[in-house]
């Protein structure tokens, strides 16, 4: 059996959005109770990971993490068509996950107690996000 679904996400802005309830119906919907969930967004200046899900200074420690690997405005970069965030969006999708693939057990996601997926916006102003969520099973 195969499901999938499009979910569209607002963002604020730089930072992370839990989709992980999002995600969640839609293999709830899909009926699969052993398998498999593929996530994908469909951008290249944001990213999907998974990690912590009750303190929020994790995500915001990584977001640090990645700035100083990958700075708006460094003035090596050529890519700046959208301004001094444009580059460095690119290279902190490039260095985390496009997609996640998920097992699905008993019907739902099998993360852990402290795991969430979530949305990692790269970008410094508001955005609108396409992910793609399949569901692959019997």
């Amino acid at each position: 059996m195969t499901h999938q679904s499009i979910l569209d996400f607002s963002t604020p802005g730089r930072g992370t959005r839990n989709i992980t309830d999002a995600v969640a119906k839609v293999v709830a919907a899909s009926g699969v109770q052993t398998g498999i969930v593929h996530v994908f967004v469909q951008h290249t200046s944001c990213s999907l990971t998974i990690t912590e899900n009750a303190d929020p200074d994790v995500r915001r420690d990584l977001d640090t993490i990645l700035g100083r690997l990958a700075p708006d405005g460094d003035p090596a970069y050529r890519h700046d068509l959208e301004g001094p965030d444009d580059m460095a969006a690119h290279a902190r999708s490039v260095l985390t996950d496009s997609a996640l693939t998920i097992p699905v057990g008993a019907g739902r996601m099998l993360l852990g107690t402290w795991q969430g997926i979530f949305l990692w916006e790269h970008r410094t102003s508001p955005q609108q996000r396409r992910v793609v969520v399949t569901v692959l099973g019997a």
